[in-house]
């Protein structure tokens, strides 16, 4: 699949998978899009925990708060880890929330590109007074100084669903300064 109809075809899917494993090659394939997002200052701080084993799998998709078929089904999961107080990489800045929000957005158009589905879960883990973050950092074992951020649920989707329309060019997007109609400012 190219690129551009990778782009096109990427949605967020929350419905149910077959039951059909994701075999290491291509979670590998998928990851490796990741690692090869762009990285501030080339720091490359974000870190991927792939999840098959079929026991941490159910114990995830039964977390409390999980309200979504995908995490409950997924074949599969890659879990983002960065530090937990990002420290600064340049002029005393961090781009670890962009180095990881680069890698995922790779790792959906390679989930796509190979005819799997997913959605970007981050919201959950991040809200207020949810314990699964830290339940699932315990699962994967990752080090108290890290954190899992996002975790991308990884199948094949049991059903063709398209993704919402999305507002066209004109609406989003501009020449030469914001709002502009016609050839530019």
């Amino acid at each position: 699949m190219e690129v551009l109809d990778a782009i096109d075809r990427r949605h967020s899917y929350r419905g149910p998978y077959l039951d059909q494993p994701v075999p290491h090659e291509d979670l590998v394939q998928i990851v490796e899009a990741g690692l090869k997002a762009p990285s501030g200052c080339n720091a490359q701080t974000t870190r991927f925990v792939i999840i098959d084993d079929g026991d941490l799998l159910r114990q995830i998709g039964e977390l409390p708060s999980i309200n979504n078929t995908a995490m409950r089904q997924a074949k599969a999961m890659i879990a983002c880890v960065i530090d937990r107080e990002p420290g600064p990489v340049s002029a005393g800045l961090s781009f670890q929330i962009e180095d990881c929000s680069a890698a995922v957005e790779n790792m959906l158009l390679a989930i796509t590109g190979l005819g799997y589905a997913s959605v970007w879960m981050d919201g959950w883990l991040r809200a207020t007074g949810s314990e699964d973050r830290e339940v699932i950092n315990r699962l994967l074992e990752v080090p108290e100084e890290k954190t899992v951020r996002v975790i991308l649920p990884v199948g094949v989707p049991k059903r063709e669903v398209r993704g919402p329309k999305k507002k066209p060019f004109h609406e989003r997007a501009w020449f030469n300064c914001y709002g502009c109609t016609g050839a530019g400012g």
